[in-house]
């Protein structure tokens, strides 16, 4: 009996973990959804005014729609008109927000003002909704913003949405190129989760299996969709919204973006540096993720063939990038954020290397 009570007390006194997650307590897509925003307000009990962080097509679309439901259910609304997602922009959201005493955001937009809005929302410590007119990246529902600090994009931490809105009807009328990335940006957490566990293996970094499934699910679940998404269909946005949005939801499970973001990220970000605003975000993953599954050592032209079904990018010239900038993003990506092992290990790709890799996945 003694032996057993030792144990149990040793046991406690090693056993410290705590971790918190935080998700959407709401998410509703579907066709003609946006009049519900103001009922998900009510729903949250949220009261005061609240600021529309928008800007560009997303304004006439959908955030003017939006404030007129908020006004007509009893609410203040401002806007907040902003461009791209710059620390610039974010600041500005935080002074109207402030100026107004706004209780609570409402991102209506692509991923930019998702992300300008998440990200304004964590540093002012008010609640947000997320209402997508685009889903170009899984950040719809992520705990995570891509913010411009200078002319690349930083990945940092952000607010998780209070609720999704996302109306189907609404981001079939962007562009579908659009649309494509965002299947393409899921579809890289194929090889990002492939990553995560070889520094599991090689480095014992922390790692959620539960993170990995969920970011496993979605991108296999949009590749198994690959066939029947495509333009100017409204149930191809369907499709396509729901592992985006739960992609997001596996790095508030693992409190990073290690599930959705590995090597095939680092590749993408090295072109922002090399070539900034030649291709999407998600474009970029796309291709990144061919030439890492290869690297792997798994299926790379199952992963090319789902791209070139969804339409998203799978060649440099369908980019239009030159072979030299992807050479040169292939041998600088192992430095984009060393602190996370990936396939590309310390050292990364000899040119010889990165040049065979593009020709041999027929990227160039």
């Amino acid at each position: 009996m003694r032996e057993i009570v030792s144990t149990t007390i040793v046991t406690d006194l090693m056993f410290t973990k705590a971790k918190s997650m935080s998700f959407p307590r709401q998410v509703t897509t579907g066709h003609d959804v946006l009049p519900q925003i103001g009922r998900m307000c009510k729903d949250f009990d949220l009261k005061g005014t609240g600021v529309i962080v928008t800007g560009g097509t997303a304004l006439r679309l959908a955030a003017k729609p939006v404030h007129d439901i908020l006004h007509e259910t009893g609410y203040e609304v401002q806007f907040a008109e902003v461009g791209p997602a710059t620390i610039e922009n974010v600041k500005k959201v935080e002074i109207i927000a402030k100026e107004t005493k706004a209780s609570f955001l409402v991102g209506v937009g692509g991923g930019s003002k998702i992300d300008i809005a998440k990200k304004a929302a964590a540093d002012i410590g008010i609640p947000f909704i997320s209402v997508p007119t685009a889903a170009s990246h899984d950040g719809i529902a992520s705990p995570r913003a891509s913010i411009k600090d200078g002319n690349s994009p930083i990945s940092i931490d952000a607010k998780v949405p209070l609720g999704v809105l996302a109306d189907t009807g609404i981001i079939l009328k962007s562009p579908y190129r659009l649309l494509a990335s965002g299947c393409a940006d899921v579809i890289s957490n194929a090889t990002a989760v492939l990553d995560w566990e070889l520094a599991e293996r090689l480095r014992h970094e922390e790692f959620s299996s539960s993170a990995a499934a969920v970011a496993s699910y979605t991108a296999e679940a949009m590749i198994a969709s690959a066939d029947a998404i495509k333009p100017n269909l409204e149930e191809s946005v369907w499709l396509a919204i729901k592992p985006m949005i739960v992609s997001g939801i596996a790095m508030s499970v693992a409190g990073s973006s290690r599930p959705t973001s590995g090597s095939e990220h680092m590749f993408s970000h090295a072109l922002d540096i090399l070539a900034p605003g030649k291709a999407l975000h998600g474009e970029q993953c796309g291709i990144g993720t061919i030439m890492m599954m290869y690297l792997h050592g798994g299926d790379w032209k199952r992963i090319r063939d789902a791209l070139l079904k969804i339409g998203a990018p799978t060649t440099a010239r369908e980019l239009g990038l030159s072979k030299e900038i992807i050479i040169e993003a292939l041998v600088k990506a192992h430095s984009i954020r060393p602190e996370r092992y990936t396939i590309l290990g310390d050292k990364g790709l000899t040119y010889e290397a990165a040049e065979k890799l593009a020709y041999t996945t027929k990227v160039l």
